[in-house]
């Protein structure tokens, strides 16, 4: 494959990243500090405790998607380090589901709170979207670590 081939891809992941990284600079230091009812912010510290902590295996996994791609480009997409980032993008999504099913009894008690049942819905789509991340990421690990061993044995018998 030509080298740059997924320039595209490594430009959506930069894509992917940054509006994060400038919600998490900007959109969560000013939630906390300006709640649009001041009688039940102390509900919105936890969730805004578990959205920060969960940006940590977000870039961790985008830099691995980043080192796939890379990967891909160097023609070592069949070899074990890609099987090794598709794992680890695999427990950063578990990570993140994990995280935001925590946050969603906090999320509960602010709907309940403010009168907005739409908001437990909107809650439990970060923790559907990483499950379904996981979920393709095992699938994927599991038919490249099946692939290299078929090109093992392959190179065995020649």
């Amino acid at each position: 494959m030509k080298r740059g081939s997924t320039i595209f891809l490594k430009l959506a992941v930069f894509l992917i990243g940054s509006p994060v990284l400038a919600w998490g600079i900007f959109g969560l230091y000013w939630l906390p500090n300006n709640p649009v009812n001041p009688d039940y912010a102390h509900i919105l510290y936890p969730i805004v405790i578990g959205m920060y902590v969960s940006v940590i295996p977000f870039f961790i996994a985008l830099y691995q998607a980043f080192k796939l791609l890379s990967y891909i480009d160097k023609n070592q997409a069949f070899s074990e380090l890609s099987v090794r980032a598709l794992k680890n993008i695999k427990f950063c999504a578990i990570t993140i589901s994990s995280l935001y099913v925590v946050i969603l009894p906090f999320v509960f008690l602010a709907a309940d709170l403010d009168d907005a049942p739409g908001l437990v819905i909107v809650g439990m789509v970060p923790v559907f979207a990483s499950l379904v991340i996981a979920v393709f990421a095992a699938v994927l690990q599991k038919l490249l670590q099946e692939a290299i061993d078929i090109k093992s044995e392959n190179d065995l018998i020649v």
